[in-house]
């Protein structure tokens, strides 16, 4: 036989979970035809020696939504060798979308997910209404690997619901409309329903975004529309109703009959991974199919004067409305460094500085540990943590960001999850 490709040598995992081999692997058209030792010479030769050939991976938990629309090669996740990803996670989609509610559905992905919606707006072509027509328009951009996705919660509630689908529950006729609108969409391709109940996802006025707080008889309505076909992503508020939502996840699987996603993490407490295992173990052992997501790695959101602050109001308000270069000049204006400064030592923050950690130059850190905090090089310093990052800030011009670890603290017990 002769291959339109042969790849030589490599170390080949197959994604079955074997052990590597040394092989060739020869493809024909657009299919994978010999995994083996091949003779005769491919059209287009590859030599992989010292190098591992491994089936695509699939990101099953992605915001491309938007970047899809100026970035067809979906970088950086095709340079990683990702060959799938799932868009719509988190419930923030955009679509279904009516017309007067583009604007409302960008500047919401922009708050969750930092994605900036004059970006979103410009840069994608906005010529749908029903998933649909979305997923069409997708196609359209041609992207460079393949994308499926879930509609979301916060786009389904407006659609439905307008304004009151913040904070609201539906009546018992608009219940009925979220479920058929979310079977809908996976009639016409979606693969399933996204949502999100943790309270860290905001509206650009400080209100949850949309289905956070949705009570669980619209949660098992939309399961169970959807059926065995369509899966069921969460984002769960475990930090506030670990009980409950668990309680949530199984009634789901148990009315839809089908698949449930749950992004899940870590605390503090070293036996925390062992215990989430343990649930999703029994989950699973009384015949469902729930599957639970989690980052190997602390995290949260990176911040920097380039980009987002993690300090809150007063002064720094006025400095996040300032373009880069505005933010730059300021923050060498010694009056106005006083401020922020005082800001921060005068309301403190959510998070301690303890838990605030420098990504370093070129490949990012994300896992350091103890002695390379915000706070440890605040103390080496004799400086205030809020004091410490604005000086590095200058120091860089300010291209220097951080990581602000919200979750996934504790590496051991990542670890034993996993």
């Amino acid at each position: 036989m002769t291959h339109d490709i042969v790849i030589r040598n490599g170390t080949v995992l197959d994604g079955t979970g074997g052990a590597p081999i040394s092989a060739d692997v020869g493809i024909t058209g657009d299919t994978i035809t010999t995994v083996g030792r091949i003779e005769d010479e491919g059209t287009r030769e590859i030599d992989a020696t010292g190098k591992t050939v491994t089936p695509g991976f699939v990101d099953i938990h992605s915001h491309l939504d938007a970047q899809i629309g100026w970035d067809p090669l979906l970088t950086p996740s095709s340079n990683h060798g990702v060959t799938t990803a799932l868009l719509g996670n988190c419930g923030v989609t955009f679509a279904p979308c009516k017309p007067e509610d583009r604007e409302m559905l960008a500047n919401m992905m922009e708050s969750v997910e930092d994605i900036p919606a004059q970006a979103i707006l410009g840069g994608l072509p906005w010529t749908w209404e029903s998933y649909g027509e979305y997923l069409d328009a997708l196609d359209g951009l041609d992207p460079a690997i393949n994308v499926m996705g879930l509609v979301g919660h916060c786009a389904i509630r407006p659609y439905v619901m307008g304004e009151r689908a913040v904070g609201e529950a539906p009546t018992e006729s608009e219940l009925g409309q979220i479920a058929e609108l979310a079977a809908e969409a996976v009639s016409q391709g979606a693969v399933g329903f996204s949502t999100s109940r943790i309270l860290l996802h905001f509206l650009p006025d400080g209100r949850y975004v949309p289905g956070t707080n949705a009570p669980h008889e619209e949660m098992v309505a939309v399961a169970k529309a959807l059926g065995p076909n369509g899966l069921t992503q969460n984002v769960p508020n475990f930090g506030g109703d670990l009980s409950g939502e668990i309680d949530l996840i199984r009634k789901q699987a148990e009315a839809a009959g089908g698949r449930v996603l749950f992004s899940t993490g870590v605390s503090e407490h070293p036996d925390s991974g062992k215990r989430m295992a343990e649930i999703v173990d029994r989950l699973n052992d009384d015949g469902l199919d729930v599957t639970a997501l989690c980052i190997p790695r602390p995290s949260g959101l990176v911040m920097g004067l380039v980009n987002e602050f993690y300090f809150r109001g007063g002064p720094w308000k006025v400095l996040h409305s300032m373009s880069f270069e505005d933010r730059l000049a300021a923050i060498h204006d010694d009056a106005f460094v006083t401020e922020l400064v005082d800001h921060v030592k005068a309301k403190g923050t959510n998070t301690p500085a303890s838990e605030i950690f420098p990504m370093g130059d070129g490949v990012p850190r994300y896992a350091d540990g103890p002695g390379h905090s915000l706070q440890d090089l605040a103390d080496a310093a004799g400086e205030h943590p809020v004091e410490t990052f604005l000086r590095i800030e200058r120091e860089t011009d300010g291209t220097a960001l951080f990581t602000v670890r919200y979750f996934n603290r504790n590496l051991d017990a990542i670890e034993s999850l996993i």
